[in-house]
């Protein structure tokens, strides 16, 4: 059996919305492998989890690790909640990223799950999320 990858993945924005980043880990092993941060310009916080999600996704394949077990921790009860179907989506804005990712995931990642995580368990993608913001001028 393959080794499940885990990939923690927080965005945010100051002053909801407001200049919006995204960060995320993706660990293998036990180790991190890579981690990704990138400013996304004025959104709000549910957008910017979202595409926390999409640009980690998009790096697992990168590294040849779609078809892994993936488990995806992230502090957005929302978008962990929406990504799996059980809850639904009324934010407009928000239906194009539910889309692009669950595409992602039919695409390349057919065994992967998302788990909600308090924030404190989220501190590494957090810290990512405020240095692309700080690197930002913001």
């Amino acid at each position: 059996m393959m080794e499940r990858v885990t990939i923690y993945t927080d965005g945010g924005a100051r002053n909801n919305p407001g200049p919006a980043a995204a960060g995320a880990v993706i660990m293998h092993g036990g180790e991190a492998v890579t981690e990704i941060k990138q400013y996304l310009g004025p959104q709000t916080n549910n957008w910017a989890e979202y595409e926390a999600v999409a640009l980690a996704l998009a790096e697992a394949k990168r590294l040849g690790l779609n078809g892994t077990p993936i488990e995806v921790r992230l502090d957005s009860k929302l978008v962990a909640e929406q990504l799996m179907g059980n809850w639904k989506i009324k934010e407009p804005t928000l239906k194009p990223q539910w889309a692009k990712v669950r595409a992602m995931m039919a695409a390349d990642f057919p065994d992967i799950t998302f788990t909600h995580i308090p924030r404190e368990q989220n501190k590494e993608a957090d810290r990512l999320v405020n240095e692309a913001l700080d690197e930002a001028g913001h």
